[in-house]
């Protein structure tokens, strides 16, 4: 089986999208449609054509260009079901533990609800790869707009089981702020303070901070370490339960 080719692109203010292609069928997959224009002008770039659309969740920049997009390439559409706000286009209706086939490997989908109701994330576990959508971001986590911190956490949890050499995407450019968060919040985590270095010079550099490594966001997203002694400490909660240092962490990096 050929190793998916993949290519990220960036839209909007601080969205990406993620193109997957494989060379031995020909397929090419993208993740969620924001920007119709981004999506065809990055197929054009490289000279894929379209064969499906895997959309994350509701939300407008993750969904604004699908019909166009569907229209243009006659791609397959699969996405949530309509457990929130429906979206108008998908083929096919995914949930927590559906497998489907893209290019003759196996995606598995995780709900997982939290930012909204209807999030899901795509694994493939033969490639190493899992695309979080607005659940888990580089040192951070999406915000709680449809669910609450013990959902989120149980979500987020469902990510931290992954293999840690799992390759992580997202789709926003949040790392360096949510560095400065971490530091804020871990001051004395030895892995953070050299990779708040290295983001910083990414940045500088115009360069993107993602995707990332799990076994790096392990070590230091603090919204993965609510059982971390040392973080815990720091937030002064050294005997509160998970649930309720994952939501003194969601809310203080609210207001961050």
């Amino acid at each position: 089986m050929a190793t998916l080719q993949r290519f990220q692109f960036s839209y909007g203010s601080d969205n990406y999208g993620v193109l997957l292609h494989d060379t031995d069928t020909g397929q090419t997959a993208c993740i969620d449609a924001g920007d119709a224009d981004a999506v065809m002008n990055a197929l054009e770039q490289q000279g894929w054509s379209l064969s499906h659309l895997l959309i994350t969740h509701h939300h407008g920049d993750h969904t604004a260009g699908l019909g166009a997009v569907k229209s243009a390439t006659g791609c397959q559409v699969i996405g949530p079901h309509p457990v929130s706000q429906p979206i108008i286009g998908i083929d096919q209706h995914v949930g927590d533990g559906d497998t489907f086939q893209f290019a003759g490997r196996a995606v598995n989908v995780l709900h997982t609800p939290g930012h909204t109701a209807d999030m899901i994330n795509f694994y493939f576990p033969e490639d190493k790869l899992v695309f979080t959508g607005d659940t888990l971001f580089s040192m951070g986590c999406g915000r709680l707009f449809e669910g609450n911190a013990a959902m989120m956490l149980n979500s987020v949890n469902k990510l931290k089981a992954l293999p840690h050499d799992t390759l992580v995407y997202c789709a926003h450019e949040y790392t360096a702020t949510n560095a400065r968060f971490a530091m804020a919040v871990d001051p004395d985590n030895v892995a953070l303070q050299q990779r708040s270095v290295e983001v910083t010079r990414l940045r500088a550099a115009g360069e993107a901070t993602v995707p990332t490594l799990l076994q790096l966001e392990l070590q230091t997203n603090p919204f993965l370490r609510t059982d971390n002694p040392q973080l815990r400490q720091s937030l002064g909660m050294d005997t509160a339960d998970d649930v309720s240092v994952f939501a003194e962490l969601r809310e203080r990096r609210n207001q961050y």
